[in-house]
C-alpha cells in the first residue's frame, strides 16, 4: 500500500468508536452522527428488524490493516458501511468476537441515552476477523 493510499484509507475511517456497558459486559459501540442515528431509527422503530454484518478486512502485508463493517437493516433500506483502522481499534475488535454484539448510539455530550443493540447473526465472522487482524498486525512488526 503506498502512502498515498494509505493516507486516503485513514482520512475516510471512522472515529467515533466506544464501549458501552451492557449488563456488566463491555459492548463495542459505533457513535453516529445524531441526525444519521435519529433517521436509522426513525425508519425502524416498533418494527421486528434484523441487521445482516460483515467485516471486510484490508491489509497491506506491512501492518496497516483496515476493517469495512458492513451493517444492512432488513427494512428501512438501510444499508451502511464503516471504516475502521484496525492497528487503532484492536480492542474494539477484541469485544466483537467476545461478546457477538455491537452497539449503534448518537454521540453521548447529547444527553441522549439511545442505543440500537446488535446481535450479531454469525458470530463466527468475529473471531474470524480478530484472527486475521492479529496477524496481519504481527506480520508488519516482523517487517519492521
Amino acid at each position: 500500500m503506498s502512502n498515498n493510499e494509505l493516507e486516503r484509507l485513514l482520512s475516510k475511517t471512522h472515529k467515533e468508536i466506544t464501549t458501552f456497558n451492557f449488563n456488566k459486559t463491555e459492548v463495542p459501540c459505533i457513535i453516529f452522527p445524531e441526525k444519521k442515528f435519529e433517521t436509522i431509527l426513525g425508519r425502524i422503530a416498533g418494527r421486528p428488524v434484523s441487521v445482516d454484518t460483515n467485516l471486510n478486512i484490508l491489509q497491506d502485508g506491512l501492518g496497516h490493516v483496515f476493517v469495512e463493517i458492513c451493517l444492512t437493516f432488513s427494512i428501512g433500506d438501510i444499508s451502511e458501511k464503516i471504516l475502521l483502522y484496525a492497528n487503532k481499534s484492536l480492542e474494539f475488535f477484541d469485544l466483537l468476537a467476545k461478546t457477538a454484539m455491537l452497539a449503534l448510539s448518537s454521540p453521548p455530550e447529547l444527553g441522549k441515552e439511545n442505543i440500537f443493540m446488535i446481535q450479531l447473526p454469525k458470530p463466527e465472522k468475529a473471531v474470524n476477523a480478530l484472527a486475521i487482524i492479529k496477524k496481519s498486525l504481527e506480520a508488519g512488526k516482523k517487517q519492521v
